[in-house]
């Protein structure tokens, strides 16, 4: 079923009481990480439940394709869940995407969080559901507190907006290009969008907002990714880019840095470039949601992104 004409899926807010399911759709996760999100969870008035295969270890992921998707599918479709929590992120998501029941999300839209291989998930939801969603913390994650915990709490649990301001800490700070574009935030991960790209599962991204991030990526494989992306004629068609963190490669460094391969990748555009989020795998990852309207300021220096509840 096409997406094209469905109005945007905004899940209503999640309340005390709510049960939320606690799923691993990518890579495997530690028990003691889960045991103590369930106490974050329910410290906010929540009910979370942990699925069947939430802690299963099969080669690179958690658990077999088939349970992974399985769990997923059962969060989805469970009337009585109200938001859906991702374990982490890791590897295993695109390896699911065409099992999943979209149409339980299109009859019961419900909050779904994460970030990094849940790139891969949220492109799905948006391009077969529109379903909003929530690019922030993983449950692994929430143990870490601060903005991690407060962050995704509002994001998850009120309808109001979220303003996200350049933080001069992060080293992607520098990545500006002035100007003020509004449209649909969309995006995530750059590797895991990468490899969306083909697939019916790459949003259309004319006149959106696209929000980058990575984790671990030489600058020369940043440069091939948003070359990429450049030859498919995709980031031309943007009306702005919300650049978070782009943490360094656990190999070593490069003479060329990862802010200065972005300035010139996305430096020619002629649209809005802000860096600087703190959004992704750094020391803070504040939690946005996508597929709602943003409005991105470089000269001020800040994004501020409707709610995905209502």
């Amino acid at each position: 079923m096409s997406s094209i004409c469905l109005p945007t899926l905004h899940p209503k807010a999640l309340r005390p009481g709510d049960a939320v399911a606690l799923v691993s759709p990518a890579g495997p996760v530690a028990a003691e990480k889960i045991e103590s999100a369930v106490q974050v969870l329910q410290g906010w008035g929540l009910r979370p439940r942990v699925y069947p295969h939430a802690l299963d270890q099969y080669s690179f992921y958690a658990g077999r394709d088939e349970d992974r998707a399985g769990d997923l599918n059962d969060a989805l479709a469970d009337p009585e869940i109200r938001g859906v929590i991702c374990n982490r992120g890791g590897y295993g998501v695109q390896r699911i995407i065409q099992r999943l029941d979209f149409e339980a999300v299109r009859r019961d839209p419900k909050l779904l969080v994460g970030f990094s291989d849940i790139t891969a998930l949220h492109a799905a939801l948006w391009t077969e559901a529109r379903l909003a969603t929530v690019h922030g913390p993983v449950a692994t994650q929430l143990e870490r507190g601060g903005v991690f915990t407060s962050g995704t709490r509002h994001t998850v649990m009120s309808t109001e907006p979220v303003l996200v301001e350049a933080n001069a800490d992060e080293p992607t700070f520098n990545v500006r290009i002035k100007g003020r574009a509004s449209g649909i935030l969309l995006g995530g991960n750059l590797s895991m969008l990468s490899t969306c790209v083909g697939t019916p599962f790459m949003p259309d991204l004319t006149g959106a907002i696209l929000l980058l991030e990575d984790v671990g990526e030489a600058s020369y494989r940043i440069d091939r990714m948003l070359t990429h992306l450049l030859n498919c004629g995709i980031l031309q068609r943007l009306a702005g880019i919300a650049v978070g963190q782009f943490s360094l490669p656990g190999n070593g460094l490069s003479a060329v840095s990862a802010s200065e391969v972005l300035t010139e990748r996305l430096g020619k555009l002629g649209i809005p470039v802000l860096g600087g989020l703190s959004i992704g795998h750094g020391t803070s990852n504040i939690a946005v949601p996508l597929g709602t309207d943003a409005t991105l300021d470089a000269d001020a220096g800040t994004l501020l992104v409707a709610a995905a509840a209502r």
